[in-house]
């Protein structure tokens, strides 16, 4: 396991940088999977646009004019932050032994701030220099939804780890009620269908107020998001962050394939669970006492095979809202079914003692089953694709 950048480069490169330790693993996955979703993303809308299914809106803008007090003040900001923390990690000693200690404290390089602001300052003077006109103008853009995929993806994932963080904190309420500052501020504890509900909401909201059709922007996302899912669980995967299985002590019966493929004791683990590892020191030195179903990976096969089975459908579907429907369905059973392996809080009052992620996932398939079937009469007013050229 590689909690943080830094053991993997160790490991694989044999190179100590200690300024990737601030390079949470699981969040560099998560990264990752942001911004190839969002370019994926960019793709899709871009289609659909030269489908007819989207129209642009006008904004008006002023250009070549000086740079304004605000931007002047966010570029120094900016860099400042980014030279105090993380310029910082590099020039100071034995601050990242404890690294989200660091990142939360007011530890830092002052020197390498100031100089980082600056030289964001120049950077900005110098673009300003450059677009400046003798006398500014005015001019009208035309913003097509491809234009807002950084907005969306900036909205995904604060509401995303938002509604994550939520979710998690309800579900292991007792845990959190203990430590309540560390559990919202720690790295791992991140329930994915938390996320997704909130950003969802989040997106749904922006869509509308930007003219944007829900609808066909959902049809584009529902294989974006399986994408998403699929690599982002490479973090945790990689990081070992609790999102593992059942205990599996059974013999590996496949030849063909590893045996951490089949059970794993996710030595290192970046969340510490476990016993101590013979002749280990410092920090992320535990595995777990026995070998568990190694689910996050099963969960990595699948969403990707699932992300090709959407992607292929994606031209063939061509009633609004199915693609979407079918996305639930497919994302609601895939879940369902690897909770039957995996650790997680259940509800032992309830029938069947379901998780907080099954019982969601029921959800999910009932509400996939209505849009899927019921798509061509509610979105029967929506545009449709322009017949090929």
């Amino acid at each position: 396991m590689y909690p943080n950048l830094y053991y993997a480069f160790k490991d694989l490169f044999g190179v100590e940088i200690n300024g990737l330790k601030l390079v949470n693993s699981f969040g560099f996955f998560v990264a990752i999977a942001f911004m190839v979703s969002g370019w994926v993303l960019s793709k899709e809308l871009t289609r659909k646009e030269r489908e007819g299914l989207f129209d642009y809106t006008e904004k008006k803008i002023m250009v070549g004019g000086p740079v304004s007090f605000t931007d002047w003040l966010v570029s120094f900001s900016l860099g400042f932050i980014f030279g105090y923390k993380f310029i910082g990690a590099f020039l100071l000693p034995d601050v990242l032994q404890d690294p989200p200690a660091y990142i939360f404290s007011m530890n830092g390089h002052l020197l390498a701030g100031i100089l980082t602001g600056l030289v964001m300052i120049a950077l900005k003077y110098r673009e300003n220099k450059q677009e400046k006109m003798p006398k500014p103008e005015s001019r009208i853009i035309r913003i097509w939804p491809h234009d807002r995929v950084g907005d969306f993806i900036l909205y995904a994932a604060a509401f995303g780890f938002l509604g994550a963080k939520i979710f998690h904190n309800l579900e292991n309420w007792n845990e959190f009620s203990k430590d309540p500052i560390g559990a919202l501020l720690s790295f791992s504890g991140l329930t994915f269908y938390g996320g997704l509900i909130c950003a969802t909401i989040a997106i749904i909201f922006y869509a509308r107020k930007n003219k944007i059709s829900v609808v066909h922007l959902a049809d584009c996302m529902a294989p974006t998001m399986m994408l998403a899912y699929g690599l982002g669980r490479i973090g945790c995967q990689v990081s070992g962050d609790g999102d593992w299985g059942i205990a599996n002590t059974k013999p590996n019966p496949f030849s063909f394939i590893p045996d951490w493929m089949w059970s794993y004791r996710y030595p290192h683990n970046v969340i510490g669970e476990g016993i101590p590892i013979e002749g280990c020191t410092g920090p992320y030195c535990m595995q777990l006492p026995q070998s568990v179903y190694p689910t996050a990976f099963y969960e990595i096969i699948m969403c990707l095979v699932l992300f090709g089975l959407l992607w292929f459908f994606r031209k063939k579907i061509t009633t609004p809202g199915r693609l979407t429907g079918l996305y639930l369905l497919l994302n609601g059973g895939e879940r369902f079914l690897i909770e039957k392996i995996r650790v997680n809080t259940r509800y032992t009052s309830l029938p069947f003692q379901p998780t907080q992620a099954q019982i969601i996932s029921l959800v999910l398939l009932i509400v996939g089953i209505i849009i899927y079937t019921q798509s061509p009469r509610w979105f029967a007013n929506e545009k449709r694709p322009r017949p090929a050229l």
